[in-house]
């Protein structure tokens, strides 16, 4: 059996993990929380958002399933909107269905679905869309995304035919490697996207140099994964001292200081962190609140984390 690393701590206890659910709000805190207008449209997301690789592919496996529920029903308790899945992803697609089917009752309204085509799954582009939606339980899929460029230009037709019949929303590309970035750039010069999804963080920095700012210019929103280069940059910070003036802008802990870094880029639309506990949830949904680093902030937030 394959096992990951714990990640930020070691893990709570039974008792402790209760005690934390049993702590969530049973509506959203009437505190403003921080979004960002999708630039094709105007809608505006919450700035942090959830990813569902390693994180929820458990099979059917149902303590494990409730254990995602619980990290679903926070993350929707504390405001969030968007979820990323992919076929890519072993069962968690389904997982995910399975969970959004038992919240309650209003607790999922702001569900912004994302999904993508992949084609090493196996069928063709429009037969995983369908699938996609039937796992989910939706009926439609709001962000549907090629999945690391793979075979783009045909996905990107299926996908637009989809959005025309009403099953998609936006169309976007996405990709988790730098070595890709280029290709990614070319694509957004030439065809017409919503959104696409890269990988950035606080040491991870090379989509400022094109991608960002190409963002930007085009008018296209950003989705952001590895937020926390699966768990090692946080395991990395966790034993130092979070900066004393990293509480003008409500920052906690180092989690929320990577994650209003990534967000306080002006391009940057949603960071979609994965979690599998309620403790990690509140704290990434905690960086919904507060002010947001200007440049200047921003400076000395990468020379703090470069100095360690």
């Amino acid at each position: 059996m394959t096992t990951f690393p714990m990640k930020r701590r070691d893990f709570l206890g039974g008792a402790a993990a209760s005690a934390a659910l049993a702590a969530l709000p049973n509506t959203v805190s009437a505190a403003p929380m921080l979004t960002r207008s999708i630039p094709s449209s105007g809608e505006r997301i919450p700035v942090i958002g959830m990813g569902t690789w390693i994180t929820f592919n458990v099979g059917g496996n149902e303590a494990l399933r409730r254990s995602r529920f619980e990290v679903l029903d926070a993350f929707f308790a504390l405001g969030g909107g968007l979820v990323d899945s992919s076929p890519m992803y072993g069962s968690a697609q389904d997982v995910m269905g399975w969970c959004l089917e038992r919240l309650p009752k209003g607790r999922g309204d702001g569900l912004i679905s994302a999904d993508k085509i992949w084609s090493p799954a196996g069928g063709t582009g429009p037969e995983q869309m369908e699938e996609a939606r039937a796992l989910w339980g939706l009926p439609k899929i709001d962000v549907m995304q090629v999945h690391n460029l793979v075979d783009w230009r045909d996905h990107l037709v299926s996908i637009r035919r989809a959005r025309e019949a009403g099953r998609v929303r936006y169309v976007g590309i996405t990709t988790s490697h730098g070595s890709r970035h280029e290709r990614m750039a070319e694509i957004m010069a030439s065809e017409p996207l919503d959104f696409i999804q890269l990988t950035y963080n606080i040491v991870d920095r090379e989509a400022e140099n094109r991608l960002l700012p190409m963002a930007a210019d085009k008018g296209i929103g950003v989705i952001v994964n590895r937020p926390f280069q699966r768990g090692a940059l946080i395991d990395r910070l966790e034993g130092e001292p979070l900066p004393g003036w990293a509480a003008e802008y409500e920052i906690n802990n180092w989690p929320q200081f990577v994650l209003k870094f990534i967000v306080s880029h002006p391009a940057v639309t949603c960071a979609i962190p994965a979690t599998s506990r309620v403790d990690h949830m509140r704290e990434n949904m905690a960086a919904l609140s507060g002010p947001l680093p200007d440049a200047k902030a921003r400076e000395r937030m990468r020379a703090t984390v470069e100095a360690l």
